[in-house]
């Protein structure tokens, strides 16, 4: 009889995934606290992902948002969040599944989390390491690419 063992990586993804639900909820409950602030990227192609055909023409695979100065409406209900961010003068309604997010920096405090992309049993490939995030530097809206372990904060850190 074969023994069934843990898959830690999809036990600590899961866990770091309700981390991220904690620190979003209170920020839906009492607003940013200090100089806390967020980039998250997310994948704009996950299912259940909504956000307008003007921003997914734009950001066709995956998207960074941040969460500093302006931001509105968030919630947090379930496995997904909503937020309403200001994209060139234009509010723009985004809802996020917490499966499809990638990235969460918080840099006012050097914290970064990196998520896998695949959670499945077989996806657990330590040799497989894609590039850190990188942002376009055009807008406010920094647009990131595939990630890998580890998160350069220096990429999120003002000048």
């Amino acid at each position: 009889m074969a023994s069934r063992g843990f898959n830690y990586g999809q036990l600590m993804q899961r866990a770091l995934r309700g981390l991220l639900v904690e620190v979003l909820t209170e920020v839906a409950q009492n607003g940013l606290p200090g100089e806390h602030h967020f980039f998250i990227t997310f994948d704009t192609s996950h299912p259940g992902v909504d956000v307008s055909p003007a921003l997914l023409q734009r950001y066709p695979s995956e998207m960074t948002i941040v969460l500093q100065d302006w931001f509105d409406d968030l919630a947090v209900a379930g496995d997904r969040f909503s937020v309403t961010l200001n994209f060139g003068d234009v509010p723009e309604r985004l809802v996020i599944p917490f499966d499809a997010v990638r990235v969460f920096v918080d840099p006012s405090v050097e914290f970064g989390l990196r998520f896998d992309h695949h959670e499945g049993p077989d996806d657990d490939d330590p040799d497989e390491a894609p590039e850190p995030p990188e942002t376009d530097g055009e807008d406010d809206t920094p647009e990131s690419h595939a990630g890998g372990d580890v998160v350069r904060l220096d990429r999120f850190r003002r000048n």
